[in-house]
């Protein structure tokens, strides 16, 4: 009788690496500055969040994006003061995850890993920018999933009614 020593009935457990991060684009503008408006302002902001990930050849490699548009407007005026654009990218070597659980993977815990960055660069550059720091609110990264699946079953099902 051959040992196994249990290695067939134990799942591999899951282990994520980041290969690589990096700012794929990024874009400030502050068009406070270049109208020249000076005084006190008080802004409003707001924050978009869209996500994208994709299979890379290597394998067990994937490419994640995190992209952020940051639009701030004066909350009196409605006048915009900036616009931020950053499209974050990592790539990720994932095993020991079923086929099944890989795309709430990618789009959950990968950009779990990834915000802090992404949170640190938008603080700089509206810092650099003339602004104040802005400092992200946590993004409930599984709550942005299941809105984001929500929208595409509506979507589907309008498409069918259609049809």
């Amino acid at each position: 009788m051959a040992e196994n020593n249990g290695a067939e009935a134990a799942p591999q457990a899951p282990k994520m690496n980041v290969l690589a991060q990096f700012i794929r684009d990024l874009s400030f503008e502050n068009i406070l500055a270049q109208k020249g408006v000076s005084g006190e302002v008080q802004p409003e902001v707001s924050v978009q969040v869209n996500l994208d990930a994709k299979k890379r050849t290597a394998e067990n490699q994937y490419e994640v994006v995190m992209k952020l548009k940051v639009d701030s407007k004066s909350a009196s005026a409605k006048e915009q003061l900036f616009l931020l654009e950053l499209d974050y990218a990592g790539v990720f070597n994932i095993e020991g995850i079923p086929e099944d659980q890989m795309h709430p993977f990618l789009l959950i815990e990968c950009p779990r890993m990834l915000f802090p960055f992404v949170r640190r660069i938008v603080s700089d550059v509206t810092r650099d920018g003339g602004f104040p720091p802005l400092n992200l609110e946590t993004i409930d990264f599984v709550a942005l999933y299941r809105t984001e699946l929500q929208r595409r079953q509506a979507e589907a099902e309008g498409q069918t009614a259609n049809a």
